[in-house]
């Protein structure tokens, strides 16, 4: 191997399993999983030249399978191919994936460190992201599938049963072959189950204060990751979600001491929350239908009337909450007063009715603790905010919290090595809107790190100190911001019809442009819409103090608040906000300026909110930065609402498209020529020359023209394509007077609308020609025109007015129509 990993081998011998156990011992597990080590392994091709060749049933020992595992988590980390070697050489990967099962439901009484059980977390998780693959799916299915419901309360399984009756059929050959199977058939079925209990005594281990070991807090981490995973994914949530629910583990966490720890349990939290969104996603677990905000709101209404029910013929106690209406006892508050005054038995007895826990025998007390049981009602029961209410809710713009929060926007010395609480772009999506959400949060998380590196350059520059009066003073400066000179709410608008925001917040910023001419330029060039970043910050250090930035950023300058805001326009000398147009800016007097913004309504809600309940600092009063950034990097905001507005409208893809996005399905289905109802004639206008012309475009079809006099062959041409799903017709093509019939009959004309080539070889004049071949042929649909830049659509757009089409059905959107060479307004 080289002596400590210092040179690169390459291993086509076999030799010892003890130098298996050794290298692992010595270099991976002394080292405690050094990534630098694995990745020299990794990088020598330790796994396909030594690992899985060598590999039998006799020759499996722990350090053997932990090599592997530690080599396949490596490959993921660093995004290479790892199931290769496995699919090559398949025989043993069976045998080779039970051991794993065992060591991950192994404890360290059985010798399995708890960094150990992390990696064989880590690896498991792999699995059940890798179903693509078949030598993967056929291990992991026997895990996820049915069966795995004898984990279930007798109770909560019949109840499942009476939900979805037909599956009582299959249930029944189940059960008769259970007791059939073998010893690993049975462990296949209860192992996620049996998982879930292990977790368990590993989290109620972590003690409320004092030390607890990381490695204790990473393996949490890591579990609910897993858990995050096998909920986001249909073919593993469809069976396994009541599986989850039925163990109560959500309930369980949120109870536990590590979410009380602040530091450690931070991750841990975000994780949380994270899982607790995907148990309860708007989804039919069974028929992977999405559900309709109406149907949540019947589901939610089910479970409180059935409780309500239970409640008035078992419980007298609960006689008041059995008669009130849903709306009056349907929040936490509410609910927590109702049951708060139970005991522990009667709550226990309430939990076993509904077939959440098992029936307390007579005379026999509750093993449960009196707040895991009221939670457990609680939780359940009461009324969530709809996920689109919660997207609506959300503010845009990010904040300090968010940006320097390193388990959401890593920095660039993130290694891969950790867990985060971001959201995977898997091959496969729960619905449509888990997939534009999973985009949203993304996209939003991404912006943030670019915004993060701008705002931690700008305040550097600047150079932030501590005045000998205790306030702030700048003693550098910089291109893309300006110290606020004041700043004002000028307007707080009433709150639209069924919304709790305001409709619109406005305030005047003032900055003092005593700067370089282009710079002053640059400022007062600020167009409406463009988004700018308000800052405070309440430096320590004193006066000269030299920054440095191997240093913590948010510590060193003293950064308190960030809060985003959207130009609605510089004001004039009499306050009024100066309107974008033809018309040349009015010059303004010295160096003062002026600024007319948007505020994000959402943002400031919670921020008065937090003010007014929790007494905290009014952030809107201690602004002394404001920064701009380039336009092209600005976009976010636009971005970010047109995939909310996406979210909000009830249908935005076609059915033949949907189940392609969502992964599902053969991809070349969504071809136009296996679409059910193709367009079989086409009028092409002015696109061929003549019918040599048309003929000479297509070299392998036939063409026969219905009319034979000469004359009569001339354009426009309209076409008629072979449709493939038509059998044992002869197809044609035809003009208004022109016909032509192909040489074969299963022959398909394919035509892409997709023009590559170098400038000035006519992709554009082809682009114009298809939109105008559209528009003519399809006169009441509309169609959409994306460039990459102003400058592209412009030339689109210049040509296509030249055609013959209405200018009423001409709209220029976005920046550059100022740059069209003509005078008319294509704007509105």
């Amino acid at each position: 191997l080289g002596r400590g990993l210092g040179r690169v081998s390459v291993f086509a011998n076999p030799v010892s399993i003890g130098v298996i156990d050794d290298v692992y011992q010595k270099e991976i597990y002394k080292s405690k999983f050094a990534i630098r080590k694995i990745m020299l392994l990794e990088f020598s091709q330790y796994l396909e030249n030594y690992l899985w060749v060598n590999y039998t049933p006799e020759a499996s020992t722990n350090d053997y399978l932990m090599s592997i595992c530690c080599i396949v988590n490596e490959k993921f980390r660093e995004n290479v191919p790892a199931w290769e070697v496995f699919k090559k050489e398949p025989e043993h990967f069976p045998f080779f994936f039970k051991c794993v099962m065992n060591a991950t439901l192994a404890g360290e009484e059985a010798g399995v460190s708890l960094r150990e059980q992390t990696v064989l977390l880590l690896f498991m998780d792999h699995c059940f992201n890798s179903l693509e693959v078949d030598l993967i799916r056929e291990q992991v299915q026997q895990l996820i599938s049915l069966p795995m419901w004898m984990c279930l309360l007798p109770s909560r399984l019949q109840h499942e049963m009476k939900k979805v009756p037909k599956l009582q059929k299959f249930w029944n050959l189940i059960r008769k072959n259970y007791e059939k199977n073998g010893v690993e058939a049975k462990m296949e079925r209860t192992f996620l189950s049996a998982l879930i209990k292990k977790f368990r005594g590993i989290l109620m281990s972590v003690p409320q204060s004092g030390q607890v070991s990381l490695d204790v807090v990473h393996y949490c981490e890591r579990f609910i990751e897993l858990m995050i995973d096998l909920e986001a994914l249909l073919p593993t949530r469809r069976w396994f979600n009541t599986v989850l629910d039925d163990s109560h583990l959500l309930v369980s966490c949120r109870l536990s001491s590590l979410t009380q720890r602040e530091k450690e349990g931070h991750l841990f939290n975000q994780l949380l929350d994270m899982l607790t969104f995907y148990t309860g996603f708007e989804i039919n677990d069974q028929t992977g239908n999405a559900l309709t905000e109406k149907e949540m709101t019947n589901l939610h209404y089910d479970r409180i009337t059935s409780l309500q029910r239970a409640a008035f013929a078992h419980f007298p106690e609960l006689q008041d909450f059995a008669l009130s209406n849903v709306a009056a006892v349907d929040t936490r508050e509410s609910l927590t007063k109702q049951f708060g005054q139970l005991s522990p038995n009667t709550l226990h007895r309430v939990a076993s009715y509904l077939c959440l826990l098992p029936e307390l025998q007579e005379g026999q007390d509750t093993t449960y603790d009196r707040e895991v049981l009221l939670e457990l009602l609680v939780s359940r029961h009461e009324r969530r905010i709809s996920q689109i209410e919660q997207l609506n809710q959300m503010p845009l713009y990010p904040t300090e919290k968010i940006i320097w929060d390193q388990n959401i926007v890593p920095t660039e010395y993130y290694s891969g090595e950790g867990c985060l609480a971001l959201p995977k772009l898997n091959l496969q999506f729960l619905t449509l809107h888990d997939y534009l959400l999973r985009n949203f949060n993304l996209f939003r998380l991404e912006s943030t790190y670019e915004i993060r590196q701008d705002i931690e350059d700008v305040v550097c520059r600047m150079k932030p100190w501590q005045s000998e009066y205790g306030g702030v003073v700048f003693g550098g400066w910089a291109r893309m911001a300006q110290p606020i000179v004041s700043f004002s709410i000028v307007e707080v608008a009433k709150p639209n019809i069924g919304e709790d925001w305001p409709a619109r917040v406005r305030a005047d910023v003032t900055i003092n442009l005593n700067v370089r001419n282009e710079i002053k330029f640059e400022w007062e060039g600020l167009r409406k819409h463009d988004v700018c970043f308000l800052i405070t910050v309440r430096p320590n250090l004193p006066y000269g103090t030299r920054f440095d930035r191997r240093q913590p950023f948010v510590e060193q300058v003293g950064l308190v608040y960030v809060r985003g805001c959207e130009v609605q326009g510089m004001l004039d000398d009499k306050g009024r906000v100066i309107e974008e147009g033809p018309e040349p800016k009015p010059k303004l007097r010295g160096d003062s300026r002026t600024y007319r913004v948007w505020l994000d309504s959402n943002q400031y809600q919670q921020d008065m909110t937090s003010t007014i309940q929790s007494g905290t600092e009014d952030p809107y009063e201690t602004f002394n930065i404001i920064m701009r950034r380039k336009p092209k990097e600005n976009n976010f905001k636009a971005v970010l609402e047109t995939i909310r507005n996406l979210m909000n409208t009830e249908c935005v893809v076609p059915d033949w498209l949907h189940d392609i996005i969502l992964g599902y399905g053969d991809p070349g289905s969504a071809h136009y020529s296996k679409m059910p109802n193709q367009i079989s004639t086409l009028d092409f206008n002015d696109t061929f020359l003549s019918l040599e012309h048309l003929r000479a475009c297509f070299p392998d079809y036939a063409v026969k023209v219905k009319v034979d006099d000469p004359a009569l062959h001339i354009p426009p041409f309209r076409i008629t394509f072979p449709v493939s799903n038509v059998k044992g017709k002869k197809r044609k093509a035809e003009d208004g007077e022109d016909n032509k019939e192909k040489r074969e009959e299963g022959r398909i004309l394919l035509v892409e609308p997709h023009v590559v080539g170098p400038p000035g070889t006519g992709k554009t004049d082809v682009a114009v020609q298809i939109i105008s071949n559209v528009y003519h042929n399809f006169p009441e649909q509309r169609t959409l025109i994306v460039t990459h830049s102003n400058q592209a659509l412009n030339q689109l757009f210049e040509k296509i007015m030249a055609l013959d089409i209405d200018e009423r059905h001409l709209l220029r959107l976005g920046h550059g129509e100022e740059e069209l060479e003509t005078e008319k307004d294509f704007s509105r």
